[in-house]
């Protein structure tokens, strides 16, 4: 069984066919998808479908480019929606300074915030890092809860500081991209902290290029991260759904 431990499930872009991509993500081996949630909005449609079918787990929390709109009234309602059974994990949170939709101090604000949050309540938070490293880095030093560093392509201060705090590394897509460069930090990650993702809708995998993303193409990143490091896909297959059924807990036992 392999687990997507990333997937915008609830987005638009699933609307006209989720039951056949989940059918189609069966077929493929994979047991459970992860349905992040980067707006309240969206945290609040990902724990509806996770609520309503087995094999489905949520998260909910802030994008950074959402990270404008960070106040009290939405914590209070990010609290809420991590206390539901069927949310998992807070996130995705982090920094983005590539596209710098909400301002970097209001982004590094709101990413405290929420991994305050998420010690406070004893919740995983997946977080987002693009063009922020050493903010991101110094930020993760002082994480108390477990963190998933979701499709991984930071630089070394970012891995070196994902490992000195035990984080997992989730990869995607991303890996079986020709501009790929980091399969050395593929490579290095330790076995129980490497998780694989779709991130779809977006960045589907070689040789779905091109195409929305979807939880059964997973299998492809599990194919190419077996290569890399030289193991079998019955083996990463197993070690990623130990890892995620670790950090995400019980519920990911359920199955599609």
């Amino acid at each position: 069984m392999l687990v997507d431990a990333h997937c915008h499930l609830g987005d638009a872009a699933f609307d006209p066919d989720r039951d056949a991509v989940l059918t189609r993500a069966r077929e493929a081996g994979v047991g459970h998808v992860v349905v992040i949630g980067a707006t309240l909005p969206e945290s609040e449609r990902a724990a509806a479908l996770a609520r309503a079918r087995p094999g489905l787990s949520a998260t909910a929390g802030v994008h950074p480019h959402e990270a404008r709109h960070w106040s009290a009234a939405a914590a209070a309602r990010l609290r809420d929606l991590l206390a539901l059974p069927e949310v998992v994990a807070l996130g995705e949170t982090g920094l983005d300074y590539h596209y710098d939709h909400s301002p970097r101090d209001t982004q590094r604000h709101a990413f405290e915030a929420q991994l305050a949050l998420a010690s406070e309540l004893r919740k995983p938070v997946v977080v987002h890092a693009r063009e922020a490293d050493d903010d991101v880095a110094a930020m993760l030093r002082g994480a108390a809860t477990p963190v998933v560093l979701h499709s991984f392509s930071s630089g070394p201060s970012v891995f070196e500081a994902g490992l000195a705090i035990a984080a997992y590394f989730s990869f995607s897509g991303m890996i079986t991209f020709k501009n790929w460069t980091m399969t050395d930090r593929l490579t290095a990650c330790p076995p129980d902290r490497l998780l694989v993702e779709t991130d779809g809708p977006y960045l589907a995998p070689v040789p779905h290029r091109g195409k929305r993303n979807e939880p059964a193409y997973v299998r492809a990143v599990a194919e190419a991260v077996a290569r890399a490091r030289g193991e079998s896909l019955d083996t990463i297959g197993q070690r990623t759904t130990d890892n995620a059924r670790r950090l995400f807990g019980a519920r990911l036992a359920t199955t599609l």
